[in-house]
């Protein structure tokens, strides 16, 4: 697997965009940054100083060590901010042993909305998750920001060690990123949901939460549709490892392939309609696909509804 992000395997979307549905905070009306630079608040790049500027915005540290005055130039905010929020739990690092898993899908995915949120201008933050939140920073546009986004995905783009499991919390790690996000922000969401089914009603809560604070919910389910919905499998015996817990349950799949698709297609299906009830984009996301396809069926069919 590799253990950077390939420039190349970026999928890149041509003139589709990703637009909020509601109304997002900024400084600025309309739905993207200013192709104007003003003095705001994210650097973009130097000019050099004209004799009866004002020197409130030279760069004195750089005057210093090129002993040319140089004044900072700045981009006015964004309007729309975006918050990647990704799984990192060891789940995610199925199938075992393959070049692409959930993680690295959904890595990639990620980077693709980042690369499209930079030709918008727009701001993108990333909070990555396990049993904690683990990453978070807040949206920027920077191209400095970005390569830090880049490094720290890259650091998951590992493959499953059993000495290394990480356990999954997604209702509170959702409660903490819906305190520490930006309000009113696109939140871009990539998980496997492999929880306690038990726990529905809780992790609808979390997503509530994150409405509550005036955010916009995308869901990205992300799965491998074949062996984990479909349960195909080899007609042999199986020692199933939970790669979480480490459990493990030894079976032979016809025995279970029927009451298995049942109770996993059920619960996934109350999760899509319940997230329709809310107002929260649910988008089935197969790795088997490619995230190329997932994220162009997604971003026409977002194009089509709003």
């Amino acid at each position: 697997m590799e253990s950077t992000i390939n420039q190349g395997k970026i999928a890149r979307f041509g003139n589709l965009e990703l637009l909020a549905r509601q109304v997002v905070e900024g400084f600025i009306t309309g739905l993207h940054k200013s192709p104007f630079h003003g003095f705001s608040v994210e650097f973009a790049e130097h000019r050099l100083y004209n004799k009866g500027e004002s020197t409130r915005h030279i760069d004195w540290k750089l005057y210093a060590r090129t002993g040319k005055l140089f004044t900072k130039k700045y981009e006015e905010e964004t309007n729309l901010r975006c918050q990647i929020v990704i799984d990192c739990s060891s789940s995610m690092l199925f199938p075992v042993g393959e070049d692409q898993t959930k993680l690295s899908f959904s890595v990639y995915a990620a980077a693709s909305i980042i690369e499209l949120l930079k030709r918008q201008r727009d701001a993108v933050g990333l909070s990555l998750f396990t049993d904690r939140v683990e990453v978070h920073t807040p949206a920027k546009s920077s191209v400095r920001h970005h390569r830090y986004l880049y490094s720290e995905m890259e650091k998951h783009l590992n493959q499953y060690e059993k000495a290394n499991r990480k356990t999954t919390s997604t209702i509170q790690t959702l409660h903490d990123i819906a305190e520490l996000t930006h309000k009113r922000s696109l939140v871009v969401i990539f998980s496997d949901l492999l929880d306690n089914p038990e726990k529905t009603d809780e992790f609808f809560q979390a997503l509530q939460h994150l409405k509550h604070n005036k955010h916009e919910v995308i869901v990205f389910h992300t799965i491998d549709k074949r062996a984990e919905l479909n349960f195909e499998l080899e007609n042999r015996p199986y020692n199933i490892i939970d790669m979480e817990s480490g459990e493990s349950m030894k079976l032979q799949p016809n025995q279970l392939k029927e009451a298995y698709t049942t109770a996993v297609g059920s619960y996934f299906r109350e999760i899509e309609m319940r997230c329709s009830d809310y107002a929260i984009d649910f988008m089935p996301a197969d790795i088997n696909e490619g995230y190329n396809h997932v994220l162009l069926q997604y971003l026409l069919k977002r194009q089509k509804m709003y």
